[in-house]
């Protein structure tokens, strides 16, 4: 069993997010940010959300401040900006820090996983994206500047795949 499903990073309202419910599906995770010029990112984020929407696919924003103080809100405002000005549906998980002594378990499983352009582990900005498959597999890694329409096709290979 893969130990993807042994993470239970915490939601936005500071409650256990277990990974063990996300078995049997794939799942993109993007760390987020409200104030980056990858921001928009999440109208496609949501239109992919929208796209596999009734099949076994996940989406999942973690917001980090790591980078240029692009995300300096409460996990509340993050939540409120991302439904007012996307029309965001799937969850935006607790922020984090994704490198550094205290990064989060989740991110330290994902770096652990796959590393970046040169074999370089720390996620260089925001609005990096990891797919994982149905069995918790770290399957691939994009850069900020991958956009979520590009992923689609990733997304529906590994649905196929299971059939």
């Amino acid at each position: 069993m893969s130990k993807f499903y042994d993470l239970t990073p915490l939601d936005s309202k500071g409650n256990p997010y277990p990974f063990s419910e996300l078995k049997g599906k794939v799942v993109l995770i993007v760390n987020v940010a409200s104030k980056c010029g990858f921001t928009p990112q999440y109208e496609g984020l949501e239109k992919l959300n929208k796209q596999f929407e009734g099949k076994p696919v996940q989406i999942l924003g973690f917001p980090c401040n790591q980078f240029g103080n692009q995300e300096p809100g409460s996990n509340e405002e993050i939540g409120s900006f991302c439904k007012v000005n996307y029309g965001v549906t799937f969850p935006v998980l607790a922020k984090i820090d994704v490198n550094g002594n205290n990064a989060s378990p989740v991110y330290q499983y994902l770096k652990s996983q796959k590393s970046g352009l040169l074999g370089l582990t720390r996620i260089k900005w925001n609005f990096e994206k990891f797919l994982v498959d149905q069995n918790g597999n770290v399957v691939e890694r994009f850069s900020s500047l991958a956009k979520p329409a590009d992923i689609a096709p990733k997304i529906e290979n590994l649905l196929k795949s299971t059939k």
